[in-house]
């Protein structure tokens, strides 16, 4: 009997550890990802300057309803499952968020002043909005209220620190099999970034695995 299919929507700010996650479940070789669905319906709405905008609107869907619709909608090549790396701070009050009751939603966190660090280094004097934390909080307290308990959270340093530990727990919780192909996969571009990952992804593009702990979060506070 062929399990029914399961959406995975991972809810986080940048610099999360997002994307190395998303690589994670991609290398299970079970899963379709998705990566930021909504980043060209969020920039083409709010007009907001990001690295490389233009490209990521030409490149993406700029109408958040089709967005949604095709986050519910079949499972790119067949798969069973289907992981959407989500940024909070795209889901703008502007955009319905009723698609999300057909997501099994996962919030993932990092030490705000880790975020900071590295989304500097990228982009010039982030706000508060830019960082997703504010969103974060009030799509985990929705989600909660919806399903009547709190969703699941996974930590970035958990992750770092024990990886096949921390992922074995995490498949668990969603209720599905833990396979040790997430631990690594090939450096280098993968066919499912965004347009946008020459600017963003260079640490990751150099990475093979989940194997490198973070150091100390005072050298960062």
């Amino acid at each position: 009997m062929t399990p029914d299919p399961k959406r995975i929507a991972m809810w986080s700010g940048p610099r999360n550890l997002s994307t190395a996650l998303m690589y994670a479940f991609a290398a299970r070789g079970d899963c379709a990802v998705w990566d930021e669905p909504f980043y060209a319906a969020y920039l083409a709405t709010t007009s907001i300057d990001h690295p490389m905008s233009a490209e990521v609107i030409a490149a993406g869907q700029p109408d958040p309803a089709k967005v949604a619709q095709a986050c519910l909608g079949p499972i790119p090549a067949a798969q069973p499952l289907f992981y959407q790396k989500h940024m909070t701070l795209h889901m703008i009050p502007a955009f319905d968020r009723g698609f999300m009751h057909g997501l099994t939603n996962v919030f993932l966190i990092r030490h705000p002043a880790r975020v900071v660090a590295s989304y500097s280094k990228k982009r010039e004097s982030p706000t508060l909005a830019d960082i997703g934390f504010v969103q974060q909080a009030e799509l985990f307290d929705q989600v909660a209220q919806w399903q009547g308990t709190a969703p699941l959270v996974v930590d970035s340093f958990d992750i770092r620190a024990q990886p096949r530990e921390t992922l074995t727990k995490l498949c668990a919780a969603l209720e599905i099999p833990f396979t040790p192909a997430m631990l690594s996969w090939p450096a280098g571009p993968k066919p499912f970034d965004g347009v946008w990952a020459p600017h963003w992804y260079n640490a990751v593009h150099a990475s093979t695995g989940l194997d490198e702990p973070e150091g100390d979060r005072k050298s960062v506070v």
